[in-house]
């Protein structure tokens, strides 16, 4: 299960490091380092303000007790939809530092302080979003949540760009933001269907086919979960990783590959132009 909440933490927060070190490298490069403080207080912003999201999360959550299973799924579809679109955004860019260089460059140019906070907010805050709306899909999921290997993967995440910004590791950034989105884009598709089965118990989506197999492993002789139980020691982590699920309805099994064939249209589409 930790597995997922590392995967999710480090790409996220890989992002968030990248940006703000190319903006602030470039702002040195053009002896404009003054103005780096914008980018630190748009930065400082951006987390408070995502801590802020996730208790509005938490307490929007506990207003939905009585429908639980309707703002369970709606919270794993949107957040699936989310990454998905913030993954294809990020991959079509054919030069992420160019991208970011040539926005700062602009704020910079024209003096505008505010503006450059404001781009520095809006790059970090994006991310602290998608990491609240992540992380709660993979805690509803599994029904766990470890903060302990989140916090793994973000520190990962900071030392790794640093190495980058560095030059002390070479790194084709669009080929890693290519392999992390294809780890995103199976998370977010176990979400999807885990989203689906939440909005079927609510009774919101309907079900044609309630279980199309049921492998779903007897307890132990002791009562403790075996191995490849979607509360075993395994089967969690899978479920967590890729939407594993010993009894799933067919519209899951629809939503889930249907989620793939989708994105692989698209990103074709996106990968010629």
């Amino acid at each position: 299960m930790a597995l997922a909440e590392f995967v999710v933490a480090f790409r996220e927060v890989f992002e968030i490091a990248l940006v703000l070190g190319i903006m602030l490298a470039y702002l040195s490069k053009t002896k404009s380092a003054k103005q780096g403080k914008a980018v630190y207080l748009g930065a400082l912003v951006a987390v408070a303000a995502s801590i802020g999201a996730a208790y509005a999360f938490e307490a929007l959550a506990g207003g939905f007790e009585a429908h639980e299973e309707i703002f369970e799924g709606i919270t794993l579809v949107l957040a699936a939809i989310l990454v998905t679109w913030l993954n294809f955004w990020m991959v079509g860019q054919a030069n992420v530092r160019k991208g970011i260089e040539s926005s700062v460059g602009r704020h910079a140019a024209s003096g505008a302080w505010l503006s450059l906070a404001a781009f520095s907010f809006i790059a970090v805050f994006r991310e602290g979003v998608e990491i609240v709306l992540f992380l709660n899909g993979i805690a509803i999921t599994t029904g766990a949540l470890s903060l302990a290997w989140a916090a793994a993967g973000g520190i990962a995440a900071v030392l790794l760009s640093y190495a980058v910004l560095r030059q002390l590791v070479k790194l084709d950034m669009k080929k890693f933001f290519l392999a992390t989105s294809v780890m995103l884009a199976v998370l977010a598709a176990g979400l999807l269907s885990q989203g689906v089965h939440e909005l079927q118990d609510a009774k919101v989506i309907p079900t044609g086919i309630e279980h199309i197999y049921d492998i779903t492993p007897a307890l132990n002789a002791d009562g403790s979960y075996p191995l490849l139980h979607e509360k075993g020691a395994v089967g969690g982590m899978l479920k967590g990783l890729v939407g594993y699920d010993t009894a799933p309805s067919l519209e899951q099994v629809l939503a889930y590959f249907g989620y793939f064939a989708a994105v692989y249209i698209a990103y074709r589409r996106i990968s010629r132009h």
